[in-house]
Parts: C-alpha cells; structure tokens; sequence
C-alpha cells in the first residue's frame, strides 16, 4: 500500500471480519464525510476498531457470541484485521438490502435505519476479504482519529501486506464471493471492480 489507511467500523464487527464470519461492508456515511458524501476510496485497507457502548446490542440476537466488542477509548490503539476490497455497489432498493441479511450480522433494524438516513434511501455496500494482523498492530491515538467520518490517515509503520493470514480460505472465500455474484444478478447491480 501507497499509503496507510484505516476505516472506521464497530469494534465487534472488526472481530467478525477478522474471524471469517463477515465480509461485507454496508455503509451510508458519517456526518464528516465531506461534499460527496460517503464513497469505497481505497482498495486496501486496515479496519480501525470503535468503541459504541450499544454494538453489541446492534447485531443480531445471539451473533455476537464469541467477538471482542471491546476497544473502550483508550491511548493505544489495536489494529487486529486487514481489508481488500473486491467490489462495491450502490444500492437503492430496500428488497435488495433486505436480501444480504444471510451475509451479515446486524439486525434489520440497523441496516433499515442506516438505508433510510438522510434524504436519500440507500446503501453503498462493498464485498472484499479480510486478514489477519498477527501479531496485532498498536499504536497512539491522535486526536485526528476522532470525528464521524470513515476514512483515517494511519501513522506510517504497518505491517508488510504479504504477513497477513486470510480470515476465510480459498474455497470459503469463494463460494461466498459467488453467492454475493447472485445477489448482484438478481438485483440489477452493478459493482464497481477493484483489481
């Protein structure tokens, strides 16, 4: 990578990414995510942990069992998962949204207040693969983290892309990755293709 880049995501749902049991990125948008709104801006990147005293009670019931909803605001911060896109898509159809519930851990409630925030229903939602960072990256916190955007400029020193261990194997990886290739036919979609 060019550059350093972390996104800000729950802390649980980093876990989940990190132990195969999600792959998919549904996203509307911080409040500070500038004139354009929110948008999938890089191809790699490293899932930043937050802490949301209430993410747990925001997946589905009994889903979170087993995933670390912790950081609590601290000085140091633990990156522990790596994320390579492979594709990403705009939906505005709730059918579509409604349709991915088998792919992701939070309850209908959060993705139907997330695809109708703001003015414009929707969801911009991206499938990638998610690695391991082993051992786990640390580093301070910097009040530039703050604020209610996605996208952070880490500090320089991440670990080489070439250590990382995928979450899901190859066949794991890609029996799901043709499952979401349905969703798309199905629904229309088109994705833009990271290579």
């Amino acid at each position: 990578m060019s550059e350093t880049i972390g996104f800000k995501d729950w802390a649980v749902v980093c876990d989940a990414m990190r132990r195969g049991r999600q792959s998919l990125i549904l996203r509307k948008g911080g409040l500070a995510e500038g004139r354009n709104g929110f948008q999938f801006l890089h191809r790699e990147f490293f899932l930043y942990p937050t802490a949301f005293h209430e993410q747990v009670a925001k997946l589905r019931e009994g889903s979170a069992e087993g995933l670390d909803p912790s950081p609590e605001e601290r000085s140091e911060i633990v990156v522990r998962t790596a994320f390579r896109l492979e594709w990403a898509t705009s939906i505005e159809d709730w059918a579509a949204a409604a349709a991915l519930t088998p792919f992701h851990l939070y309850r209908d409630e959060v993705v139907r207040e997330r695809f109708a925030y703001d003015d414009a229903p929707g969801l911009q939602v991206a499938f990638g693969r998610a690695y391991r960072v082993e051992p786990a990256w640390e580093f301070a916190s910097q009040p530039s983290f703050g604020g209610c955007r996605s996208w952070l400029r880490l500090p320089a020193g991440a670990p080489p892309w070439h250590q990382f261990e995928p979450a899901l194997d190859d066949a794991a990886h890609a029996q799901l990755s043709c499952q979401l290739e349905t969703w798309l036919e199905t629904h229309a979609l088109t994705a833009h293709r990271f290579v």
